[in-house]
């Protein structure tokens, strides 16, 4: 479905959609959705997922029909949709929930932040990849969220610092020189009352490392929160899957921990831990280095003559 960009721009006010991975009542969303509409400058819809589904990639739900509930959001036509974020973008461009495609996507506020190799885990980054799939400008927005050092206002600051973004992405989309080739990670430093001003990053190779540890109950331990980090301070276990199967005496129940994280210097999440708004275009194609291409390219004939 490609969407002519003449056509993008609506008459009066620019339709901006929201979608997320942590779930409609998400207070990332929820903040950006209302600085978005104390403006009054777009028409803003939302499509995004009626639980969490963080750390979901870019899944879809191929087995059943998806349900979309009509919620309240003061000034924004919304939904809550038993889906992923990729289903939610997907069902808020096809016009069959909306009359009319929308000009830009945003997916976010994440809690949490998507940089290095987490990006290919969110859900939040994979909300914004559909929309650039389909030739829709789109952004992820994450907020890199620290338990106790900030609180549900301050993404209402997050929100308010991206304005200028998405006025930007906006004008360049009127003007027909918004990229068609890449769209944006956006990605917010945890005091964002004081942050450095932008940055434009590129992804690195930054890593939460992770391993495993066998339990003897599903409370057990540490809970992984949503921001692929670790909580000390809670045994409960909250999960977007079922875990709540009974085990039989032969299976045994293991835990993902948080070991380490490696940062890679001068990449996204290195100056977004200096205190910078990130700003990472990235693409959907799993490019390769040339040295890769170069090895098979020498490789390959070499094993075909064996056939």
């Amino acid at each position: 479905m490609a969407i002519n960009g003449e056509d993008r721009i609506s008459v009066d006010r620019p339709i901006v959609m929201i979608t997320n991975d942590d779930g409609i009542d998400a207070p990332g969303l929820r903040s950006l959705v209302s600085v978005l509409v104390s403006t009054n400058l777009y028409e803003v819809r939302v499509c995004a997922p009626d639980s969490e589904k963080s750390a979901v990639s870019h899944s879809i739900i191929w087995s059943r029909p998806l349900t979309a509930q009509r919620v309240e959001i003061e000034g924004a036509e919304a939904y809550a949709v038993s889906g992923t974020p990729a289903d939610c973008t997907g069902l808020g461009l096809s016009e069959a929930l909306f009359p009319s495609p929308p000009d830009l996507v945003l997916s976010g506020i994440n809690v949490g932040s998507n940089c290095g190799y987490n990006i290919v885990y969110s859900g939040t980054v994979a909300g914004a990849r559909e929309a650039f799939i389909y030739d829709v400008p789109s952004a992820s927005i994450s907020y890199d969220w620290k338990r106790g050092d900030i609180n549900v206002n301050d993404f209402f600051l997050a929100a308010q610092a991206c304005l200028p973004i998405i006025n930007g992405m906006l004008s360049a989309i009127k003007n027909k020189t918004h990229p068609t080739n890449c769209f944006l990670n956006i990605d917010l430093p945890t005091d964002i009352a004081n942050h450095k001003g932008y940055k434009l990053t590129r992804q690195g190779k930054s890593l939460g490392r992770m391993g495993w540890r066998q339990v003897e109950e599903e409370a057990q331990g540490a809970k992984m929160l949503s921001t692929m980090s670790m909580e000390t301070d809670s045994g409960v276990v909250s999960d977007n899957n079922d875990t709540s199967a009974h085990h039989s005496k032969d299976s045994r129940l293991f835990k993902r921990e948080l070991r380490t994280v490696v940062v890679e210097e001068g990449t996204d999440l290195h100056f977004l831990r200096e205190g910078y708004i990130t700003v990472t275009p990235i693409g959907a194609l799993s490019q390769v280095d040339v040295d890769c291409q170069n090895y098979y390219k020498e490789w390959l004939p070499k094993i075909s003559s064996s056939l």
